[in-house]
């Protein structure tokens, strides 16, 4: 582990993104203990805040844990899936927002996405997560249901979707597409979309998941993409239209 005299980045960003690479490289391995701060700050030659700081960074990324007492110290974390989701969220939604991508190219990622776990889907879904996606269905129905509690019931919907392909790879590959994009086109659309279009939609995909039909939750996705792709069209034209 060393640093790059060239890199212009603060030396607790050096020091965290050296041992995050020993972690990712399989070098450092599961369980194993890292050097003690002393130890790192002699390494890198520098000050044992810088080291702390550096150890904060990785703490925050879930890649290590620390430990008190004599037998204490940093250790190399297990990150599983769960853990992962949260970060794949966050990278996505701030992706999103400090870059300039468009509502179309944003839906047509997300929707092309998930298509990719319609097959598995369909043959894969238990009973549960068909019955989490009726679950969902039942609950957009509700007259008085909030624009805010109908948005957050569309995600359970197809994360319930997505999940029912049975690859937690695939879980996480789409934690983003559906929680950060997903939100961003629920903002635009919301106040224009017709709340009984989107359960009939949602009921078609439904039903081609319980008849494991992969083609027709395919088809049916399609659906949605173009109703949403329509309705982002309507609301970006109705604004450019005022005064």
């Amino acid at each position: 582990m060393k640093l790059d005299p060239e890199n212009t980045a603060d030396l607790s960003a050096q020091i965290a993104t050296s041992i995050r690479d020993e972690i990712v490289s399989g070098r450092l391995i599961v369980d194993a203990r890292l050097p003690s701060e002393a130890e790192l700050a002699d390494h890198f030659a520098v000050s044992r805040p810088t080291v702390r700081e550096a150890l904060k960074r990785l703490a925050a990324q879930s890649l290590i844990r620390t430990q008190r007492g004599a037998t204490g110290g940093a250790f190399v974390n297990r990150l599983s899936f769960p853990d992962a989701y949260a970060q794949q969220i966050t990278t996505s939604t701030l992706l999103l927002s400090m870059n300039d991508v468009s509502f179309e190219t944003a839906c047509e990622a997300r929707f092309a996405l998930e298509r990719s776990c319609a097959m598995l889907t369909a043959q894969r879904r238990s009973a549960d997560h068909l019955a989490g996606m009726r679950a969902e269905i039942h609950r957009q129905s509700q007259p008085e249901l909030t624009d805010v509690a109908f948005c957050a019931s569309d995600i359970a919907f197809h994360r319930a979707l997505v999940d029912g392909a049975g690859n937690p790879v695939l879980s996480y590959q789409l934690a983003g597409a559906v929680e950060a994009m997903q939100p961003l086109m629920n903002m635009i659309t919301f106040g224009a979309r017709d709340r009984a279009r989107i359960v009939d939609l949602h009921v078609n995909i439904a039903d081609a998941v319980e008849a494991r039909d992969g083609k027709a939750v395919s088809a049916g996705l399609t659906a949605l993409e173009e109703e949403t792709q329509q309705l982002g069209a309507g609301v970006f034209a109705a604004r450019a239209a005022r005064p």
